[in-house]
């Protein structure tokens, strides 16, 4: 295939994908990935700057969209974009996401909500919008970004836990919804991964020393371990694999899920 004059090649030559949570971290790292393999691709976030510095660094293949998750106009305005400015929508990564700490004792239901809102209707949003987009455009393969926490407890993360675990089963139902259409949905899990996100956690030795006595490998993920298996499920190399839920964590969901209740304690000293 050629484009603007020059030979295009790679497994996703000549797609256009949508990448929320695109700006940084493990969404960064699978738009990078996607441009590699010759797709074009429109980071999805909040923050201006944050995305144009992105997309500058990605190429002319990649551009940007200001987009809020938690908001059905702008989730639709973003995603009709990617069409727009692109082509027709084949391949979506799903990666914008939150965290938040308590217990289930004291935790606010606002926080709650809030975290779900973005977490796990977030990806909701982006999935039905996506869906719709690949419908029309003949089919195509979304990712959704989760986590170890939506199979194994982590103490003072019931929030964060339970929004991951409804995106595994969202995954589940919508590549149940979707197959008929040519549409495959699959979900990564990665550990502890240094993101921004996770920064504050992996600057913390007694946090990077929990997780890695539950990681038989013995190491910390990067964001191109998940890119990698993520960019997988969106080729035609995976055109059997749909409704899966896959760890890439070094082994870690084999054993348990982290206890750093001593280091949020020092944070909230009301058990909340």
């Amino acid at each position: 295939r050629r484009r603007r004059g020059r030979r295009v090649s790679g497994r996703f030559a000549g797609q256009v994908a949508f990448v929320s949570g695109g700006g940084t971290g493990i969404g960064l790292a699978c738009a990078r990935a996607l441009v590699a393999g010759g797709a074009r691709v429109l980071l999805a976030g909040r923050r201006e700057a944050v995305l144009a510095e992105a997309a500058a660094a990605l190429g002319p293949e990649a551009g940007f969209v200001v987009c809020d998750v938690t908001d059905d106009a702008s989730v639709e305005a973003a995603v009709a974009a990617a069409g727009e400015r692109l082509g027709p929508l084949r391949l979506a990564v799903n990666a914008a996401g939150t965290g938040n700490i308590g217990s289930v004792l004291n935790g606010p239901v606002a926080e709650f909500q809030a975290l779900l809102d973005t977490n796990l209707t977030g990806v909701y949003r982006c999935l039905r919008a996506e869906a719709r987009a690949m419908k029309a455009a003949g089919g195509g393969a979304i990712v959704n970004i989760s986590s170890i926490a939506g199979a194994l407890t982590h103490r003072w993360m019931s929030a964060y836990c339970a929004s991951k675990a409804g995106v595994n089963m969202l995954t589940r139902c919508a590549a149940d919804d979707l197959g008929e259409h040519g549409i495959r949905v699959n979900a990564v899990m990665p550990s502890l991964v240094p993101t921004d996100l996770t920064q504050v956690m992996v600057g913390n030795p007694q946090v990077t020393e929990e997780y890695l006595r539950r990681i038989p490998v013995g190491r910390l993920g990067t964001p191109e371990d998940v890119a990698a298996l993520t960019a997988f499920l969106l080729s035609d190399e995976a055109a059997w694999i749909s409704g899966q839920v896959i760890g890439v964590d070094g082994g870690h969901t084999i054993r348990q899920g982290p206890d750093l209740q001593p280091l949020f304690a020092q944070v909230l000293p009301v058990e909340r």
